[in-house]
């Protein structure tokens, strides 16, 4: 019998989950592991974390047990997907160390996804090495575990070409140790949900995001205060539906298209306010993150057992990235004493 395709993902912890990443990558996980049809490992990459946040350890200890709590509250299951933390895998870091001396500084300083994460974090060349290389440790953490599929964001592209680059040279040299990746993305126009302000991003550090964990008035709050049509200011007058986020969400969130259909078309004939809209989608995004909200407050009432889970599924992922490890030293030829 054929084995399972091993699928290989996971977050940064840098601070709680939001619906972003529920809907660019976390839904999809859950759909993907409940089919029974793969080997999903799922990663918690702190030291990826620290790359860029070394003199703040403490925020990525807090944020690993909230994105854990996350991942049991959508339904990631222990029992159907390994769920690890990345720095309690030493072969990793070993596997980075070889790899690294395939890719030349100039191919780094190409990568898309870096040059925009280093612009956006005003880095200049003040660049720390461990951000500037953690496309190569990214190849480590996908091949470690023989990762055939790696469901991730349309953004993310960049970084899985970088790994098939380093696979391809690594088994032109040392032999056809390594597999070659290929991404999983979200369906066109669901990968990236914008902020509730209409900025493009949804993310922590504008806060403009409406967190997995967030209790209903929150919710409710957040909502209410979302960018709409800034020129529609009586109930009667005619409204736009593009860039106003209500609908954008609505479009992402409302199984029932019919009736966002109708809205959108009231709302651009006249005679449907921002309040009833926002009222609306508030229940559509209550009856989605209610459940999620329900399950994460129980898992949250023992934190010994999800340290346990995690402690658990880093000694699977540890065993499986050894061996890979053991072939790739045999392949360079670095296994003197057997």
């Amino acid at each position: 019998m054929a084995e399972k395709p091993v699928i290989l993902t996971g977050d940064r912890p840098t601070g709680k989950l939001h619906i972003g990443h529920y809907v660019g990558s976390l839904k999809n996980r859950v759909e993907m592991q409940n089919t029974g049809q793969y080997t999903p490992f799922i990663m918690i990459a702190d030291q990826q974390a620290l790359t860029d946040n070394a003199r703040d350890p403490e925020k990525i200890r807090k944020s690993l047990i909230e994105v854990a709590l996350d991942y049991l509250a959508v339904g990631l299951d222990p029992a159907k997907s390994t769920i690890f933390v990345q720095s309690q895998i030493p072969a990793l870091s070993e596997l980075n160390l070889y790899y690294l001396n395939l890719v030349t500084v100039s191919r780094l300083e190409r990568n898309p996804t870096v040059k925009a994460e280093i612009q956006q974090k005003n880095f200049e060349r003040s660049i720390p090495a461990g951000f500037f290389t953690y496309p190569v440790s990214q190849a480590a953490d996908i091949t470690a575990f023989k990762a055939s599929l790696v469901p991730v964001g349309d953004d993310q592209e960049p970084m899985l070409e970088q790994t098939r680059e380093i696979v391809r040279s690594f088994n032109s040299i040392y032999g056809d140790v390594l597999v070659e990746p290929k991404g999983v993305f979200p369906p066109k126009g669901s990968g990236r949900i914008p902020g509730l302000d209409g900025n493009a991003k949804m993310s922590k550090s504008l806060g403009n995001a409406i967190y997995l964990s967030d209790d209903a008035d929150t919710l409710r709050k957040k909502v209410m205060s979302m960018y709409t049509d800034p020129n529609h200011i009586h109930v009667e007058d005619p409204g736009q539906i593009e860039g106003n986020m209500v609908f954008t969400y609505l479009d992402i969130f409302d199984d029932d298209k019919e009736k966002v259909a109708e809205l959108k078309a009231q709302y651009q004939h006249g005679g449907l306010g921002d309040v009833k809209i926002k009222r609306y989608l508030n229940e559509v995004l209550e009856n989605v993150l209610g459940p999620i909200r329900q399950r994460r407050e129980e898992f949250a009432k023992d934190i010994p057992a999800v340290y346990d889970m995690l402690k658990k599924g880093s000694e699977h992922a540890n065993e499986v990235a050894n061996q890979t490890l053991e072939e790739v030293r045999h392949a360079i030829g670095v296994d003197y004493f057997g």
